[in-house]
């Protein structure tokens, strides 16, 4: 799943080949990707792409006064071509859900792999129209995100770290692959509560989100959008990394079942030594 780091370099990626271009036209191949009817997606044709812009985890194209507004989910992309496919895209028979095109010739198409379809498409007259953005909690890698601001979100709340940290009310962005990295680089089990942190604990994760979130946009940011999940990939300590070896201290990456998802550790940095529990197998072995 595409977050914060990969969107923010996808927006810089379309800022510097759509902005200025006009659309030509906007195809859906998927139907149920498009979220909306009013205003229709036709009325893009012809308009001028104006702003690229990122709202958490949501790109956001401005042209001509409405906004085409686009949410990746865990299994969709953009693909990007100079010189957009002639060929008519027909409705169930590819993974492509939308398809732009724009009046170089180029344009780029919206697709998403496996059975189960998340992927949204808005076309909007002012982005706040979204329910997921209308939602977001504070952009964590603002520069006027503060510490104070990070701890008066934790304060009180019985909450593990690792659902809040995703929680996209809470931060925007944020996802499973960067909330485990995040708890990695700050040394915190995921299953810290954020009302027991102390000063000392909520300083480090916020340091840790900051740094964490700023390095990998740095080293996304340039990138084409076909290189940006190998790169997503590589620079990974432990997410994805179940059973390897922790790059800091050389023990076993481990995994455990969380919620829709699994997550990532490792025991020795985050844990103590100590294997977490893995709540939802034991469940199921009973």
């Amino acid at each position: 799943m595409p977050e914060l780091p990969e969107v923010d370099a996808l927006v810089g990626f379309l800022r510097e080949r759509a902005v200025g271009r006009a659309v030509s036209s906007a195809t859906v191949a998927a139907i149920s990707a498009l979220k909306t009817f009013d205003p229709p997606l036709q009325q893009l044709a012809g308009r001028t792409i104006d702003a690229a812009s990122r709202h958490g985890k949501f790109v956001d194209l401005e042209a001509g006064g409405l906004h085409l507004v686009f949410h990746l989910a865990r299994a969709g992309w953009l693909r990007w071509y100079d010189e957009l496919p002639k060929s008519v895209i027909r409705p169930g028979k590819s993974p492509i859900a939308l398809r732009v095109r724009l009046d170089d010739g180029s344009g780029f198409d919206l697709t998403e792999a496996g059975t189960k379809k998340s992927l949204a498409v808005y076309v909007v007259r002012d982005p706040s129209e979204v329910p997921g953005i209308a939602r977001l909690g504070p952009d964590p890698t603002d520069p006027d995100f503060s510490l104070d601001d990070f701890a008066g979100i934790l304060a009180g709340r019985r909450t593990q770290v690792k659902g809040l940290l995703r929680d996209q009310s809470v931060f925007a962005g944020v996802g499973n692959a960067y909330s485990d990295e995040i708890l990695h680089n700050a040394r915190m089990s995921p299953y810290a509560l954020a009302a027991k942190l102390t000063p000392d604990d909520v300083e480090r994760l916020y340091h840790a989100m900051r740094d964490t979130l700023d390095d990998a946009m740095a080293a996304a940011a340039g990138r084409r959008p076909d290189e940006l999940k190998d790169s997503k990939r590589t620079r990974m300590q432990v997410h994805g990394r179940t059973g390897e070896a922790c790059p800091v201290c050389g023990d076993t990456v481990r995994e455990v079942i969380f919620a829709d998802s699994t997550f990532q550790y490792c025991p020795t940095c985050q844990t103590g030594g100590k294997p977490l529990a893995d709540r939802v197998l034991s469940r199921l072995l009973k």
